[in-house]
């Protein structure tokens, strides 16, 4: 989520909270009813519109338009004389962060979205949904904004870690099973973005232009498997133009395709910030503006009512679905909400764990290097990522974790040898955060927040906070309620180095900042112009090397305000005032030659293991990765190189949420690729190494050997605010078909400790028809010598149609799961989904008349058996 950058504003930033609410836990009974008390049992679908017909019955047009925006950053609006109680929502979408962007209330953290598709296990989805659904309420809140389906288009998406696939089938199965599990509990599930949000860079004003098979058949395909199977209680309109026109305004996508062939009967809320419109936005299908803001509903709305550009009607509609929405989760509940607490539950420890294991894709085990024998293998631990906690990406799906498991102490733990380590190279962004070298005033850990109301340190200090992350972007946790819309404040804290040297402190500042070193100007950013590339607005990274002795703490004070910067922007926006904070790092000199000392204990060992990768900063909401390569210029790679030459038997774990260029794969024998695993992501992928549990994920993307080999190469990330989806339908494998390109790992792939047969398939009949599915029928035995799990890919090829169709599109996959030498039989329905495309000539979905082919697989390009079958006759459909 992210503000509008593009709008005229009046003064303030609209997209704070209301200079009357309060912190996250608590909401004025006048204004918002605080949600967040147990959930009522969820009415059935007719009776929550019903319900929610009588109360709109009951409020004034005033109270009407009320409840088209949200009352602060993260809750409806209530109406306590109509029992109409606010509900909260939370950010996903792989946890249920709370209130606070960083730092807040600990969460159960999941692995990321891509990972949970690598294990392409619907049941297991589901489960998940049933467990956040549980988180969610811990939060106090109703809503989570989550699944994410966007599409992997390319490689470089900074979001692609929280999606699911490439495939929008695969996505839009995956997605269903989540949002189920979701709701089952009582909690709305907002399936995001709506639509064609493929892309961060310039995401708030990129015109995605395509034409109307594209957009059908694969970006808005995720949605409507979704809205068929699984019902999501919102959907949320991205921040991009589909073809020249805002999501949150696009009368074609929202109101011609969505509300109606979809007949989608929930609400449609805005991206934060993502709405562009008074009356386009309203008349098109966006219900719900977030977070609160002035800018385009309240009076506007009814000075556009008065001038007859909006009706009545238009009104009534948008309110009625607030409404449902408000029924299906809270109904009349009017209590106090209360706080925000920990829901730590060992069966969601237990899951976790499971999800991490299952999505380990196991890419190459040459020599069956691995599983490892705890008993007898002496391993070498390497890498930047080993001793790290990289358990997810950055932007709206970060948390603070209920706790994280580091690869290096699970290792640890699970062998019963000598495990030795080396940290390789460096991979900083950014500096590491200051925070756990930090001491407040108080002596705690962290930093002190002196807050002054203005933006002139003037009076007394109006509110004194304790800060445990030196991370402090406080676009959502100013306290403004007793600020006021412009505010000053004061950072304290006391560094302590554990070593002696020349230690490096950086410094990013959201307004104008100032920083001090016992009490010396250090870094003065208060008329900064150059941005930086962090979520939010912010400079550049600045940084400082400072004399320091072991244990003595050295005083840091930043002045910062919330004032709007660069400076130019104040004109252009027309805006004076947003949010503020800042971001203090550290790093102590290094004082070891970490490439040789990763090479002397990768010799020492019997398998070295080397964890490389990204992180939160590398791959992040708010911007795109500018290269495919490990980063910081080519130090990971140089260290693989020189680990594998040192030890043939080398492992490589490469923990992203999407492809790195990997020039050393043909060289190294084992690779794992670890994603994001969330806060069980050490136990997870020391489980796999040791063979306590068989690795079973499957890549829900293609891996390519080099960037230029990628679809949208051509065509990314566009130009002048628009890009052009100018490969069409050929994203993914369709495109290394189609190109004739090989992959480095094709999409589907995914090795294990055991083997298995694929028998040959057989159809319950020859002939689709509209009426019936036809059904696969084919069994799978498990030929090796322990338990395991296997994807069987189902792909449909069109042998000859009328329009231009990919060489093979996923239909269907099971996972099955097998003991030594079982077998089990599979029955697997294919219905007109299977077959068809949109024809814009006619303009429906057809499933053309003819003869296909039914390819079974265990990855995009390991098909084992294929099998016929035929259309005789054409048929159409819109939905």
């Amino acid at each position: 989520m992210e503000h509008i950058e593009d709008q005229q504003y009046d003064g303030i930033d609209p997209n704070a909270s209301p200079f009357d609410s309060v912190d996250s836990n608590t909401t004025p009974d006048t204004e918002f009813s605080p949600p967040g008390s147990p959930i009522p049992k969820s009415c059935l679908l007719k009776d929550c519109r019903s319900l929610a017909r009588e109360k709109l019955a009951r409020l004034t047009l005033e109270e009407k338009v009320s409840l088209l925006t949200a009352a602060d950053f993260w809750r409806t609006k209530s109406i306590s004389s109509k029992s109409i109680p606010a509900i909260k929502t939370s950010d996903g979408p792989n946890g249920a962060r709370g209130g606070i962007f960083v730092g807040g209330t600990k969460a159960a953290l999941f692995p990321c979205g891509i990972s949970l598709a690598a294990t392409w296990n619907k049941d297991l989805l589901y489960t998940v949904g049933q467990h956040l659904a549980d988180e969610v309420k811990a939060r106090s809140a109703n809503v989570l904004l989550a699944p994410t389906v966007c599409m992997h288009r390319h490689p470089l998406g900074g979001r692609n870690f929280e999606s699911f696939s490439e495939d929008p089938f695969l996505t839009g199965k995956l997605a269903s099973k989540y949002i189920q599990g979701l709701q089952s509990k009582g909690v709305a599930a907002t399936i995001k973005h709506f639509v064609a949000n493929e892309q961060e860079t310039h995401r708030l004003t990129i015109d995605s232009v395509m034409m109307e098979r594209p957009l059908r058949e694969l970006y808005l395909r995720p949605f409507e498997i979704a809205i068929r199977e699984a019902n999501p209680w919102a959907v949320m309109s991205s921040y991009n133009l589909i073809n020249g026109t805002h999501a949150d305004m696009n009368g074609h996508t929202l109101k011609d395709i969505l509300r109606g062939e979809w007949g989608y009967d929930g609400t449609v809320m805005s991206d934060w910030g993502g709405v562009n419109s008074t009356v386009e936005s309203i008349k098109a299908g966006c219900d719900i503006e977030f977070p609160f803001s002035t800018k385009w509903r309240f009076d506007k709305v009814l000075k556009a009512i008065d001038e007859g550009e909006l009706t009545k009607e238009d009104i009534d509609t948008a309110a009625e679905n607030v409404l449902t929405l408000v029924e299906r989760t809270k109904g009349d509940d009017m209590s106090a909400e209360e706080a925000e607490r920990e829901d730590n539950r060992e069966e969601t420890r237990e899951l976790i764990r499971a999800l991490g294991a299952e999505g380990l894709t196991l890419l190459k085990n040459e020599g069956q290097i691995l599983p490892l024998n705890p008993k007898t293998t002496k391993v070498a631990v390497i890498g930047p990522n080993a001793n790290r906690a990289i358990a997810g990406g950055g932007g709206s799906a970060s948390l603070n974790p209920y706790y994280n498991t580091l690869p290096l102490d699970s290792i640890r733990t699970t062998s019963q040898q000598e495990v030795v380590y080396a940290q390789g190279c460096h991979i900083h962004k950014w500096l590491p955060v200051a925070s756990p070298f930090c001491t407040a005033k108080s002596g705690e850990p962290g930093i002190t927040l002196e807050w002054f109301s203005g933006d002139k340190f003037q009076g007394d200090v109006v509110v004194t906070q304790r800060r445990t992350n030196t991370d402090l972007f406080l676009w959502d946790s100013a306290p403004l309620a007793q600020l006021g819309p412009e505010w000053s404040a004061i950072a304290t804290t006391h560094l302590t180095p554990t070593a002696t040297g020349k230690h490096t402190i950086s410094f990013m500042s959201v307004g104008p900042g100032r920083l001090y070193i016992d009490g010396k100007l250090a870094l003065d950013l208060w008329d900064w112009t150059e941005e930086g590339e962090a979520m939010f607005d912010g400079s550049i990274d600045y940084m400082v090397d400072v004399g320091m002795e072991a244990g003595k703490p050295v005083e840091l004070r930043v002045e910062m305000t919330n004032e709007l910067r660069p400076i130019a922007k104040q004109k252009t926006f027309n805006m004076t005032h947003k949010y503020g904070g800042c971001r203090i790092g550290f790093k102590e000199e290094d004082q070891v030659d970490y490439l040789q000392q990763a090479i002397d204990a990768a010799r020492e060992a019997d398998v070295a293991v080397v964890i490389v990768g990204l992180d939160a900063e590398w791959e992040s909401e708010g911007y795109d990765r500018k290269t495919m390569d490990l980063p910081s210029d080519g130090s990971q790679d140089r260290l693989v190189e020189a680990i594998v030459k040192a030890n043939p038997r080398t492992v490589v774990v490469n923990q992203s949420g999407s492809p790195v260029t990997m020039p050393w794969a043909d060289k190294v024998p084992t690779i794992i690729q670890a994603w994001y695993q969330g806060q069980e992501a050490g136990n997870a992928l020391a489980d796999v190494l040791f063979g306590l549990r068989n690795p079973s994920g499957k890549l829900p993307t293609t891996f390519p050997r080099r960037l230029e080999d990628t679809p949208a190469y051509h065509n990314w990330p566009g130009e002048n605010l628009q890009v052009l989806y100018g490969e069409g339908l050929y994203i993914g494998y369709k495109h290394y078909d189609r190109a004739n390109v090989a992959p480095l790992f094709p999409f589907g792939h995914g090795l294990s400790y055991t083997t298995f047969e694929y028998g040959r398939p057989s159809l319950s009949r020859k002939t689709l028809a509209d009426s019936a599915p036809i059904h696969l029928i084919m069994a799978v035995t498990n030929t090796g010598r322990v338990a395991g799990a296997e994807t069987i890919q189902i792909y449909v090829r069109d042998d000859r149609s009328r329009l231009p169709r990919p060489e093979k599109e996923l239909v269907a996959f099971e996972k099955v799961f097998l003991e030594p030498e079982e077998t089990k039989h599979i029955i697997v329905p294919l219905d007109k989904y299977a077959v068809g495309y949109y024809d814009d000539s006619v303009p429906a979905w057809i499933a053309e008349e003819g003869t296909f082919k039914v390819l079974i697989g265990a990855s995009a390009t390991d098909i084992r058996h294929s099998v016929p079958f035929e259309v005789k006759e054409s048929f159409t459909w819109t939905f």
